[in-house]
This record gives structure tokens, sequence and C-alpha cells, in this order.
């Protein structure tokens, strides 16, 4: 489905630059953090670091956008389970 435009832009106003202010206060502490958590602990730089177990190239395959298209979900209804508990659509109803 789509969101009322006014929930969209109410959204933008209000929740999107709070969530911003949350995260860039994050950031900040973020160095002084990671120096005190495994601080030569990133698998995003040396993948050699990640603890994930491998992904076997056979168990992947190729999915164009065009066959995306055509799923309907139009008869499924979210279950509150789906959402997870505290989620955002909880607090705007």
């Amino acid at each position: 489905g789509s969101l009322p435009k006014w929930v969209v832009n109410k959204s933008s106003q209000f929740l999107a630059p709070k969530a911003m202010k949350k995260m860039y206060k994050a950031c900040l502490k973020y160095p002084e953090w990671k120096q005190k958590h495994d601080p030569h602990f990133k698998p995003w730089l040396f993948p050699e670091q990640s603890r994930l177990p491998p992904l076997a190239l056979s168990e992947l395959s190729l999915q164009h956008a065009d066959s995306l298209e055509n799923i309907d979900e139009s008869s499924l209804a979210e279950s509150k389970e789906d959402r997870g508990e505290g989620s955002d659509e909880d607090s705007l109803t």
C-alpha cells in the first residue's frame, strides 16, 4: 500500500530530523566507543575478519527486477508479530 501524503509530510518534518539528530550524536561518540570495544575488528575493511560462514555460490540465483514487479501482496494482512514489538508503525496509530 501507500501512505497518505500528510503522513509522509509530517514524518519528514518531525521524525526524520529527530532520527538524524540521534544518529549524529551517536556518530560523535563512536570513535571513543570503538577504542574500548575491539578496536582492530573491522570486517567492513578486512573481510578476512568476518565471522559469518561463507556463502556457497551454488546457493545464489539471479533474480531480474522485472520478475519482482508482478508480486501481488494485496491479500496479505500484516500482523503485529510480522512488524515486531515496538515498531514505528505501532506509534503511528
